[in-house]
């Protein structure tokens, strides 16, 4: 066996679950930290609600309403992603607020939401990983 397939068959050996988790973490963080920047105490700041209501201007949506929606997905689905419970489900949610963001908010930030869109459709296609709730439900409806 050359060098090659070597390095490759160590490659393969990079466990999914741990792929999974990574992906789960870093995108988690991303979103979470731009939640906690939206609060004031328990509520929404007045600096957010003006950033909707000036700069992100997401269509179809009242400002305030959007600012709402916004700071409750990107503080609970990132829960979701840490704990691994609805992971695909998080995942699913978060890349749709990316996909708004990067159309109607900031669309010369492809290659950002690009990297964002690859660790959240890699927890769609796979899931959370053996670290997970989500595996530890399925295990226990499998009765394995």
């Amino acid at each position: 066996m050359n060098l090659i397939d070597r390095t490759i068959g160590l490659l393969n050996c990079i466990p999914q679950s741990a792929i999974s988790l990574l992906a789960r973490v870093a995108i988690g963080l991303v979103f979470f930290k731009s939640g906690l920047t939206k609060l004031d105490g328990f509520g929404l700041s007045d600096s957010a609600i003006f950033l909707f209501q000036e700069e992100y201007k997401v269509p179809l949506l009242n400002p305030w309403l959007a600012a709402h929606l916004a700071a409750l997905a990107e503080l609970t689905m990132p829960i979701l992603l840490f704990a691994g419970f609805a992971a695909r489900f998080a995942a699913a949610a978060l890349l749709g607020m990316t996909l708004v963001i990067q159309i109607f908010v900031y669309p010369e930030a492809y290659v950002l939401h690009g990297l964002w869109a690859v660790a959240l459709l890699t927890i769609m296609a796979h899931g959370a990983g053996v670290l997970s709730i989500d595996h530890l439900i399925r295990k226990s409806m499998l009765g394995k």
